[in-house]
């Protein structure tokens, strides 16, 4: 049975420090905590008709097991790796594995007129979008366009 945004949740990674928002460098991203960016996906998957299964770690291995486990029974991955965007071959190694599953890249600040070395993500190479300086907002629309890729088109929002 091929899944669909009813039956497969959209899985939602955030990499390290992702747990302190709200709290660490507020100047440049936000005052919304990790808590509000999971019920914002919450919200918005809802209004599609799906769901989200939220992870934050600090370790990169963990988020290569938890790509590895998207394979098996989610739709669509969102992901804001943090540092790990301009470091880790193993985090785009896991996500070219996941053939066919839409992949968003999400990052609350603008990369690109940040410090030169955050200008290069590995994990943009197989992202389908990338979605930087929106604040938590990007979060919503990564959420809704995995769901305009995988919903029938006469439901696309």
């Amino acid at each position: 049975m091929p899944r669909t945004l009813a039956t497969a949740p959209i899985m939602v990674l955030n990499g390290p420090n992702l747990n302190l928002l709200g709290k660490r460098q507020p100047e440049i991203y936000g005052s919304d905590t990790l808590a509000d960016v999971e019920a914002l996906c919450a919200r918005t998957a809802e209004a599609h008709g799906g769901t989200v299964d939220a992870r934050q770690s600090n370790h990169e291995g963990e988020l290569v097991d938890w790509i590895q486990e998207a394979r098996q029974g989610h739709i669509g991955i969102v992901i804001n790796p943090g540092a790990y965007s301009h470091t880790s071959v193993a985090i785009l190694d896991a996500l070219h594995a996941c053939d066919g599953m839409p992949v968003m890249e999400v990052h609350l600040s603008n990369i690109h007129r940040r410090e030169e070395f955050r200008h290069h993500s590995y994990v943009s190479r197989r992202a389908d979008g990338v979605i930087a300086g929106c604040g938590i907002q990007g979060y919503a629309f990564a959420i809704q366009r995995i769901a305009a890729l995988v919903a029938p088109a006469e439901v696309q929002v």
